[in-house]
């Protein structure tokens, strides 16, 4: 009798409780995605400085190319593409100075 009790509340008590699961799940999905699109708009954002600021001064000094580089890789990785790797291909032809 008892077991019947417990089963009848587990099978009761279970789709509530996954739906409330597969609810978290999606909102923290999205919470994500907001945050990995605002990451990749400031990496845009900051990458599109570099090129501007470098390529009107005709050559990137050593630590700014390997900040660039390393911002180009975070944003492909959070799914960024396009114009960047043309602003990119533009700042790997610039002279490469030691600073």
């Amino acid at each position: 009798m008892v077991q019947e009790v417990l089963l009848q509340t587990y099978m009761a008590a279970l789709p509530i409780v996954l739906g409330y699961v597969i609810w978290l799940l999606k909102n923290q999905r999205k919470g994500r995605d907001a945050n990995s699109r605002g990451t990749m708009l400031l990496l845009r954002v900051q990458m599109i400085e570099y090129h501007d600021k470098y390529v009107a001064q005709g050559y990137i000094p050593s630590y700014a190319y390997e900040n660039f580089c390393e911002m180009y890789e975070a944003y492909h990785e959070l799914g960024g593409n396009g114009m960047i790797t043309h602003m990119f291909d533009e700042i790997k032809e610039l002279e490469i100075r030691k600073e």
